[in-house]
């Protein structure tokens, strides 16, 4: 059974911050490409950004400057900072492995949602 946990989310102005967080579980957080992703109303669900077990990093251009992934292998965790937030950053945000390891519902966390007003 897949275990993600995402948390962190919240209600923030324009211009704002936010640090959301991801526990996997071990199996899958041990050998895996790590990344957020995430899904406005209406849109297709989108890569966010990627860190590897390394610690490499890669990101949407949308986000470039602004958002930075880390993760903590001792903790099986990722995390995603955003700075500098929009209003067109608003959605729900998930974490997975990249590629996801699956499209099906069941292999994604309940996602924490993220909301910016202007």
């Amino acid at each position: 059974q897949v275990q993600l946990v995402e948390s962190g989310g919240g209600l923030v102005r324009a211009g704002g911050s936010l640090r959301l967080s991801c526990v996997a579980s071990g199996n899958i957080f041990s050998i895996n490409v790590m990344a957020w992703y995430r899904q406005a109303p209406g849109k297709q669900r989108e890569l966010v950004a990627a860190v590897t077990s390394g610690g490499s990093t890669n990101y949407a251009d949308s986000v470039k400057g602004r958002f930075t992934i880390s993760r903590d292998n001792a903790k099986n965790t990722v995390y995603l900072q955003m700075k500098s937030l929009k209003p067109e950053d608003t959605a729900v945000y998930y974490c997975n492995t990249k590629p996801p390891l699956g499209y099906d519902r069941s292999s994604w966390g309940q996602g924490t949602q993220v909301t910016v007003s202007s």
